[in-house]
């Protein structure tokens, strides 16, 4: 048994010939995607989550460091209230400007870790 495409559609029709060629076709392609594809996406995605909660746990780390630094840099001025301008200076300076984490992507504004606001919140308030 010879696989005649002319014969075929000379006995079934055209319709009815490229419509079970484009069941072969949709099966094939979804066979693949299943077979080939969603493990690779599994993997990915895998590893894109561990990537995200390492970024949260850098980001938490920042925070708390730039918290301790601008409590040490306070402490310090108290033991010596003459340099309190270069305290106010090296806060400023130092001050965490990060951009507050979003897994989904989209552009967030910048993060002031002293007082919990974004820039955005700041502007919107006057300061």
């Amino acid at each position: 048994m010879e696989l005649d495409i002319a014969g075929a559609i000379s006995e079934y029709g055209f319709p009815i010939v490229s419509a079970v060629g484009m069941g072969y076709f949709i099966f094939f392609i979804w066979k693949w995607v299943t077979e080939v594809i969603d493990p690779v996406l599994g993997e990915a995605m895998f590893t894109l989550i561990k990537l995200v909660d390492r970024v949260r746990m850098l980001d938490n780390d920042l925070i708390r460091l730039n918290s301790k630094l601008s409590m040490v840099l306070e402490y310090r001025s108290k033991l010596n209230p003459k340099r309190t301008d270069e305290l106010h200076r090296l806060v400023a300076e130092y001050q965490s400007g990060n951009k507050a984490f979003n897994s989904t992507g989209e552009d967030n504004e910048t993060f002031n870790a002293s007082n919990g606001n974004t820039v955005h919140d700041e502007q919107q308030r006057g300061k």
